[in-house]
């Protein structure tokens, strides 16, 4: 029973090499308690690393490193796509962008027959609406499944160029490296869509003039309706459509009047890089490590060691400062399990994204092999509700 029961966890946490592979890769991570990590592997256009660390009874934080064809049709483009999907109130958003974006995203590309802003913006609205589908599918048997969403951070590197996607509180930063000074420089890439931020309480507040209670300073933080910190996201539908803001959703999620029209959006903020030899590195991260270092700390970090365990070193890193801010050793923060490890730090996700300049320029054509690979946990059984966040969990991301 026990052998069994191991295979089974194997099977869950070896994240699978795509059935067109050229070669064998090793795209299984490791663990170590709740950390799991991939220290080093080669993508498309250069080196990866990878690390997750978890704090949530049920992991909320899911990922994902595919690289070779981005398309159905074999013929190409060719690079590498990114995601990391910071779930909140449950995991089932965050696993199911996990299982359904990259495939909808190689659909578009072969539609088109090109990576495009419209191929990624089309992806994420048909993850949205396939989200949809399975809540009202699930309403009336697990009704709380309305009020689980997922911030989704998404990077594409194709054909010399890179796209950066965001909805929610990831946040991708690239290290470039300045000629004359050989310092590397922190460049923020992606948009945040979180109300502590002065101009996205100003964007909520016009598209939502009628109300003055559309965001709400509460115990201290800005929140969406007193509920949530993001402004947008994939899920989270009972801040989006009307009936599933009532009865037999929880009294705390529903809101006093009726909802006239969507309060959070799923629209992505998208931009466009061409990439330069001068480009190092995107790490890509979940807001669990954005909130222990600055974009500088975390690129100057991946500068100054070596590549592998990238990840690892920042997301440590990351943990370190969460336990100096309690006044505890590391050694001690790390004998505390899921669950009650949420009060000390989120979940964290961290990907490290090397470019090879000679790799890059190559174009949308260079052939590598189809490697995928997925961020682990320690939890187990998938599809199923978390217990039910309380409304401080739920409005935090």
């Amino acid at each position: 029973m026990l052998s069994g029961l191991m295979n089974f966890l194997r099977a869950c946490f070896r994240p699978k090499s795509d059935q067109y592979s050229h070669t064998s890769l090793d795209t299984g991570g490791r663990q170590d308690g709740l950390l799991w990590y991939k220290d080093t592997g080669q993508h498309v256009n250069g080196e990866f690393s990878m690390a997750v660390v978890q704090a949530n009874n049920l992991l909320e934080d899911q990922s994902q490193l595919e690289s070779g064809c981005l398309s159905l049709n074999e013929l190409g483009p060719y690079g590498t796509f990114v995601g990391v999907y910071d779930g909140h109130g449950g995991p089932e958003t965050s696993r199911f962008i996990n299982e359904h974006l990259f495939q909808h995203l190689k659909r578009f590309t072969s539609e088109q027959q090109t990576m495009s802003v419209d191929v990624i913006r089309k992806a994420y609205q048909a993850t949205e609406e396939g989200f949809l589908s399975l809540v009202t599918k699930q309403w009336p048997m697990k009704p709380q499944i309305a009020a689980v969403g997922s911030c989704c951070l998404v990077g594409v590197i194709c054909g010399g160029t890179l796209y950066v996607a965001n909805l929610g509180d990831s946040r991708a930063v690239l290290g470039r490296a300045v000629k004359a000074t050989g310092e590397v420089l922190a460049i923020q890439l992606s948009a945040e869509h979180n109300v502590c931020i002065e101009s996205v309480r100003q964007e909520l507040q016009s598209l939502h003039p009628d109300d003055s209670q559309i965001v709400v300073l509460k115990h201290n933080v800005w929140r969406v309706k007193g509920l949530i910190q993001v402004s947008r996201s994939i899920g989270d539908v009972y801040l989006k459509k009307a009936e599933f803001n009532r009865e037999p959703l929880y009294s705390k999620f529903r809101l006093r009047e009726p909802l006239k029209r969507p309060i959070l959006s799923a629209d992505p903020s998208i931009s466009v890089h061409q990439l330069q030899p001068h480009d190092q590195f995107v790490i890509f991260a979940s807001d669990g490590l954005w909130e222990h270092l600055s974009n500088q700390e975390a690129v100057d970090i991946v500068q100054n060691h070596p590549r592998s365990g990238s990840a690892r070193r920042l997301v440590k890193t990351a943990l370190k400062e969460a336990a100096n801010k309690r006044e505890m050793r590391y050694s001690d923060l790390k004998k505390i399990d899921r669950g009650v490890r949420r009060h000390f730090h989120d979940d964290i996700t961290v990907i490290v994204v090397f470019l090879d300049s000679n790799l890059v320029s190559g174009g949308s054509s260079v052939k590598g092999p189809n490697l995928s690979v997925k961020g682990g946990g320690v939890s187990l059984r998938p599809n199923i509700l978390a217990p039910c966040a309380t409304p401080t969990e739920a409005g935090s991301t």
